[in-house]
């Protein structure tokens, strides 16, 4: 469960981001997070990932709170929470298979772990032929299902999409999101920000609307408002 209590954040060069925020998303639950550049969007996955910690107010993701957490306990939290960037961030010269090995040994991973995991998640995302392939031998949304499958190697409770499509053609957007969609299904949680107002109406899932740091709309249905970028 991601839960913001009242939360504030104010970073060194004195700019607000975030102004006594309340957000619960429950395990298992799909959401679109929305709203104008400056809104608090890039704050909120910061916060959820423990990058930054908040200024006061409490944060708590699957079990941690983010308000007070230990250094030792980041890499435990951040393997609760996979995150996929607009940016795929993949290594240029390793193959689909080797970004994988890369992730998993990051974590510490065991051989055997990287065996059974890596075929699992490649299959998942429909890239089970691609695996010897480089990045850039791939197209935008296959790349953009290597970062998928990347995110779920650790077997996350919660996934975070920042952007996901915003470097993709309508067609290949609406396959991401219906993958995420597919994923969400097996019980992940996922948190989608984006600003792609069509997508977002399209799957008709909860919009939770960000304005000056602070949910000015959460619910189900469409968003009607002009995002922008």
């Amino acid at each position: 469960m991601i839960r913001l209590i009242d939360v504030v954040k104010e970073y060194p060069n004195g700019i607000r981001a975030l102004n006594g925020l309340n957000l619960e998303l429950k395990d298992g639950e799909f959401a679109f997070m929305v709203g104008p550049s400056g809104s608090g969007k890039s704050t909120v996955i910061k916060l959820l990932t423990g990058e930054v910690a908040p200024t006061a107010g409490r944060v708590m993701v699957n079990g941690f709170s983010l308000s007070n957490i230990s250094e030792w306990q980041i890499p435990y939290l951040r393997r609760t929470v996979g995150v996929i960037f607009q940016d795929f961030r993949l290594i240029a010269n390793k193959s689909v298979f080797d970004n994988m090995v890369f992730a998993m040994r990051a974590v510490g991973a065991s051989p055997k772990e990287i065996r059974k995991r890596i075929p699992y998640v490649l299959k998942l995302v429909g890239l089970e032929n691609k695996q010897s392939r480089l990045p850039d031998e791939l197209s935008g949304g296959e790349q953009q299902r290597v970062a998928i499958a990347r995110a779920l190697l650790n077997n996350p409770s919660t996934i975070i999409a920042d952007e996901p499509t915003g470097n993709l053609d309508p067609a290949r957007s609406y396959e991401i999101m219906t993958l995420l969609g597919r994923i969400n299904e097996l019980g992940t949680t996922v948190l989608v920000v984006t600003h792609e107002r069509d997508l977002v109406n399209r799957f008709g899932k909860r919009v939770v609307m960000l304005e000056s740091g602070r949910v000015i709309s959460d619910g189900v249905g469409r968003y009607e408002v002009k995002i922008h970028a």
